[in-house]
């Protein structure tokens, strides 16, 4: 309350005045005055102790605004205090280091300058060491070849010394025989009378020994008969026992081995029973009749006319009659090598299957092959099925095919083994184009089916067929990591069966087992819908573009078959089975032209057999029935019954169409 008494007020200003002796001086009795009057009002006021009450407050919050900045201007000092230490903290750590960095830079300078003096040293050392050898080689080879003249003068001298002494030793033993020629030749000849007298006497001895042995021999008949008999029986045991190993060996390995042609067969072996012989003896355990088509989907008139092919197999085994060879053919993937299996099966047969590629690198062997493979079919007691797959490759035509001479004695071989219907074994001949099989071929075929590719109906059974194997069944077993969403089955395998259009068998197990490993890749393992359409796009577009190759093939043989000779070639015409065609042509209908082309050549062909007036009788009845010829059997009998022409210097036309230059029969 310092402004009640006139205190603190403003200084004067600086005039001209003396300065006041003290600071009373100038003190104004005029604030004293009004405070007191100030305090007679206050004490008069009713309010005078809440006044005073609020001037006491007023000073305390002043005292305490002052000593919280007493406490900040300490707290600031303090951290003044603070940074100068750090900082000073700062600036030693620095000092340290660079103190640091000076030692390490003055260390490494004088490691520097070690190193340099040690490698310094080093390559005086080396220098030193190499001038050190070089002087020890060169000393070395001064005395290498002070030695080596030495020893050369020493052998110089040896050889003139030797040269000397057997000089000598010649004469003096020349001079010794001169003089005792007359000794010498004395003892040569008494050496040869004596050796004479010994050869002499010993031929006496040993003859009268012999003929004395010999005699008696001879004068003792129980002697004589022992040793005749049992030299007899010597050169018998040997040669019977040659033969019957060979004989022995033959009959096992026909009875119980395999020959190497075969790839697969399900006849008991002794090979397969010792690797696998539970597998074996549960396969022989349940080796029982199976329907014929089970697991095989075919055309209704196709599945008709092999269940009678199947039957009349059965039946044939059963009454031990001739079985009939059938030839297969059609696209790959339509169940032909099924068909076989089942049919094996079926008819209580044993079953091999073996394929045409590897008949050619056997070379030379193959002839021994080929009769070991129907050797071993005919052991069979319940009667083999022998399913010969791409048989193509190695029964195709001698007479205009270019192959090896060893192939072509396997060929010869096979017709030879074929050539009489047998109740031993049957032959199933399986090929994609047939056409290039060897006149004979086609003589000891009984059967010939067409496996074409499945038409709609089919297609829907295989897919739903192979959806259940490879999809539902996985899916239900619980056994495997596998399930499936939720939608129409059925409708799906029908839109499936449109969208393959084209695809074979195989393609559309090869599909199944793709959605099988579109779940299996999948994190949850889920068969989606979009999943199956997926892999069904990619399927139909890797069938297109085999479709393009097969097509591009066929236009370069055309090309090719253009411009060459004019003539008909050893392939013959194209049955049309290798692209999907609305309805494939029947064999009768291309066997018909080849008959009409072996007509025409009457003086080099036999006239047609019974058979082939049969089967051109069956392609009259069946032009009758249908009323018109099929537009592929049509090109195929015209691209057959026209042969080539070629016109000579005097235009005569005449045929460049030949037989079969062996001969052999159609």
């Amino acid at each position: 309350m310092s402004w009640l008494f006139g205190l603190n007020k403003g200084q004067p200003e600086a005039g001209g005045g003396d300065k006041p002796k003290d600071k009373w001086s100038n003190f104004d009795p005029t604030g004293l005055e009004r405070a007191a009057q100030a305090a007679k009002e206050l004490d008069k006021s009713r309010h005078a102790k809440e006044a005073l009450d609020l001037a006491r407050m007023q000073e305390q919050t002043t005292q305490m605004e002052h000593q919280s900045k007493m406490k900040e201007y300490e707290a600031a000092v303090e951290q003044l205090k603070g940074d100068q230490i750090r900082i000073q903290a700062e600036e030693r750590r620095k000092t340290l280091n660079e103190e640091t960095k000076q030692h390490q830079a003055r260390a490494q300078y004088q490691d520097k300058l070690a190193r340099q003096r040690y490698e310094d040293q080093l390559r005086q050392q080396q220098a030193l060491n190499e001038e050190n050898l070089r002087k020890q080689e060169e000393s070395v080879q001064k005395q290498e070849a002070m030695r080596k003249a030495t020893i050369e003068h020493e052998m110089e001298l040896r050889h003139k010394n030797e040269l000397l002494r057997v000089e000598a030793e010649s004469k003096a033993r020349a001079r010794v025989e001169r003089e005792n020629a007359d000794i010498i030749r004395e003892q040569i000849r008494l050496k040869a009378a004596e050796h004479r007298q010994t050869v002499l006497e010993s031929i006496k001895t040993a003859g009268a020994v012999f003929g004395e042995g010999f005699r008696a021999f001879l004068s003792d008949w129980d002697k004589v008969t022992a040793t005749v008999a049992g030299l007899t029986l010597l050169a018998v045991g040997v040669y019977s026992a040659r033969n019957a190993t060979a004989v022995a060996g033959r009959y096992i390995e026909a009875r119980l081995g395999k020959p190497s042609l075969v790839r697969e067969t399900s006849r008991f072996t002794v090979g397969e029973a010792v690797k696998h012989p539970i597998k074996v003896t549960a396969k022989r355990l349940k080796n029982k009749p199976q329907d014929a088509l089970e697991g095989v989907v075919l055309s209704p008139t196709l599945e008709e006319r092999v269940r009678d092919i199947a039957i009349a197999t059965r039946n044939t085994r059963q009454n031990n009659g001739l079985y009939r060879n059938i030839l297969m053919y059609g696209p790959p993937g339509t169940g032909k090598t099924l068909f076989a299996k089942k049919l094996a099966m079926h008819s209580g047969m044993d079953y091999a299957i073996m394929t045409g590629g590897d008949v050619a690198p056997m070379g030379r062997d193959g002839v021994t092959a080929m009769h070991k493979v129907f050797d071993w079919a005919s052991t069979s007691r319940r009667g083999l099925l022998l399913f010969v797959d791409e048989a193509d490759a190695f029964l195709r035509k001698r007479a205009t095919e270019k192959i090896s001479e060893d192939l072509r004695a396997t060929l010869n071989a096979f017709l030879y083994r074929t050539g009489e219907q047998s109740n031993k074994f049957m032959l199933v001949l399986a090929s994609n184009q047939p056409e290039q099989f060897d006149w004979a071929i086609n003589d000891r075929i009984d059967e010939i089916v067409n496996f074409a590719l499945p038409g709609p109906e089919e297609r829907e059974r295989l897919v739903r067929l192979y959806f259940d194997r490879y999809v539902l069944e996985p899916a239900t077993g619980g056994r495997q990591r596998m399930k499936l969403a939720q939608f129409d089955y059925g409708k799906k395998c029908s839109e499936i069966a449109k969208r393959t259009k084209g695809m074979s068998g195989r393609e559309i197990s090869k599909l199944g087992v793709a959605w099988q490993a579109a779940a299996y890749s999948s994190e949850d393992g889920v068969l989606t819908e979009a999943m199956i359409d997926a892999r069904v796009d990619d399927a139909v577009k890797q069938h297109l573009q085999k479709m393009d190759w097969l097509h591009g093939e066929e236009e370069a043989q055309a090309k090719s078959l253009s411009t060459t000779a004019a003539g008909p070639t050893g392939s013959g015409g194209k049955m049309g089975f290798n692209l999907p065609l609305s309805e494939a042509p029947q064999a009768q209908e291309l066997i018909t032209p080849v008959l009409e082309i072996n007509a025409m050549d009457g003086d080099n062909i036999a006239p047609p057999s019974d058979i082939d007036q049969s089967v051109q009788g069956r392609n009259v009845v069946k032009q009758d029935r249908d009323g018109v010829v099929k537009a592929e059997a049509a090109t195929a009998e015209e691209s057959f019954a026209q042969p080539a022409t070629s016109a000579d210097s005097e235009g005569k036309v005449e045929k460049t169409g030949s037989s079969p230059k062996d001969g052999t029969p159609v």
